[in-house]
């Protein structure tokens, strides 16, 4: 099986000023697809030649079939919960928002919590929104190339705090980046993960 990069939901341009198509070109056309490609290379004559994503990470070792697998997965799910401000949803209804409400209190102190898990984390690596068994919300932190698929939890949003994404427009401003997340976050797309 060889893995592909996936396209955009979006132009590169229509996520500005929030993120720039500058970094759009990097981010995705440069180090999304060197995962892809750095994979591809890695699995040839291995176990995991012929297994889809999902499986190279839940089964793969701590290593670099399982990084670049994770990564693959994590950027691509990055990316498809983005939308230009003019189209997102803003906030999330319904059964997601009831389950926000019950595990936070209310969808402002879930934001708050959630931007400051992705401003907290030390070095590199991803705040999670997963779903937890018993059908309501979490926040984690991975480090480096860490997937909630790898402890079978169900991932609902992602916010990438590696550096390469957001360097370019926000510097070392990682709090600022992380403010300016949420008005490209189209909540449809949660919300369909959510009722998986």
């Amino acid at each position: 099986m060889t893995h592909q990069l996936p396209p955009l939901p979006f132009a590169p341009d229509d996520l500005k000023p929030i993120i720039s198509d500058l970094t759009i070109g990097f981010h995705y056309g440069k180090h999304h697809q060197a995962y892809v490609n750095n994979l591809n290379n890695l699995i040839g004559g291995t176990p995991y030649e012929d297994a889809p994503l999902q499986t190279i990470i839940q089964k793969a070792p701590a290593g670099p079939i399982f990084n670049n697998a994770a990564q693959v997965f994590n950027h691509t799910f990055y990316f498809e919960q983005f939308k230009s401000m003019n189209e997102v949803k803003k906030r999330p209804e319904n059964e997601l928002l009831r389950a926000i409400e019950k595990s936070f209190g209310t969808y402002d102190k879930f934001v708050e919590a959630f931007s400051k898990a992705a401003a907290t984390l030390f070095g590199s690596g991803w705040a999670w929104v997963i779903r937890d068994q018993d059908g309501g919300v979490a926040i984690t932190q991975e480090t480096n190339a860490g997937c909630p698929l790898a402890k079978k939890q169900i991932p609902l949003l992602t916010c990438d705090v590696w550096e390469h994404a957001y360097y370019l427009d926000y510097q070392n401003k990682r709090p600022d980046y992380i403010k300016a997340f949420w008005d490209i976050l189209d909540w449809s797309v949660i919300e369909r993960r959510f009722r998986i």
